[in-house]
């Protein structure tokens, strides 16, 4: 099996809110978002689809032909668009981005030929996208960043083997990094709110419980998380999971970019990448 992926970019603008809820109610829900003007986004969506290699054309299928199809459904549907007043499913169904990405695979999957999808993925902007494969569970991620230093150094290993294993990481004064965490929540979306969690509160107990205890400080020397283990970012992204978890029930992953060239995630134990 193979997997292919193609990009199809689009504008448009929405607005969050419930009729049957107070002016209150919905801004105390939704925030800044429950402007009844409206606002607007860049969405990027990242289409991904799999299928059995064409011996005879090298190909398992011509990816302008991925962007035809979607591309028609964005451009006729969603682009340049106000979800709510002109879009018929989104007059009915708050037009979030776990919403707007399962409409999309319900509408995509089926137009798919010699191929079938496997994955979107659905940026609101460069700090938040929604993901949904096969099933009725749908992902947010929330990107978030903080700075922080560590010495990267095992007591397990001789000074030695410190210094082979880990070279100029293993600096005695630290070294540091702007880290990137994305915080990876999975469920099915409420039907009424259209959300699969509160970004208020998920953004509140990042900060809380990781952001002020990691942001500008020496991992090694500075938190008690980290006393007695090495700081490499396997550690830590397993140690904001365990941190997390016990406030955030639908918590699916972790993702920690080190730098743009490392990535690490974890899952948890006993968790699956559905994807």
């Amino acid at each position: 099996m193979l997997y292919l992926s193609r990009r199809i970019d689009f504008s448009a603008m929405h607005s969050y809110s419930i009729p049957e809820w107070s002016k209150e109610k919905n801004k105390d829900v939704f925030g800044l978002c429950s402007n009844p003007s409206g606002h607007g986004h860049d969405y990027k969506l990242e289409v991904m689809v799999r299928g059995e290699l064409n011996e005879s054309s090298g190909i398992v299928v011509n990816t302008v032909d991925i962007k035809q199809i979607v591309g028609e459904v964005v451009s006729e549907e969603l682009d340049g668009k106000f979800l709510n007043k002109e879009h018929s499913y989104f007059m009915q169904h708050i037009p979030t981005t776990e919403n707007m990405v399962t409409y999309l695979w319900n509408t995509i999957a089926p137009k798919l030929e010699d191929c079938e999808l496997h994955r979107l993925r659905l940026h609101e902007n460069p700090y938040l996208y929604s993901e949904k494969g096969e099933g009725r569970m749908v992902s947010l991620t929330r990107k978030y960043h903080f700075s922080a230093a560590h010495r990267l150094h095992s007591e397990q290993l001789s000074d030695e083997e410190n210094i082979a294993l880990f070279g100029k990481c293993n600096n005695p004064h630290g070294h540091g990094h702007n880290y990137y965490l994305d915080v990876t929540v999975q469920s099915e979306p409420d039907p009424e709110t259209g959300m699969i969690t509160d970004l208020n509160e998920l953004d509140g107990t990042v900060d809380k419980i990781v952001l002020k205890k990691f942001d500008h400080k020496h991992l090694n020397l500075d938190t008690e998380e980290f006393k007695g283990l090495n700081p490499t970012s396997e550690v830590v992204a397993k140690v904001i999971y365990e941190m997390l978890q016990p406030h955030i029930p639908n918590l699916h992953k972790i993702g920690l970019w080190e730098t743009e060239k490392n990535y690490f995630e974890y899952f948890g134990p006993g968790e699956l990448n559905d994807y």
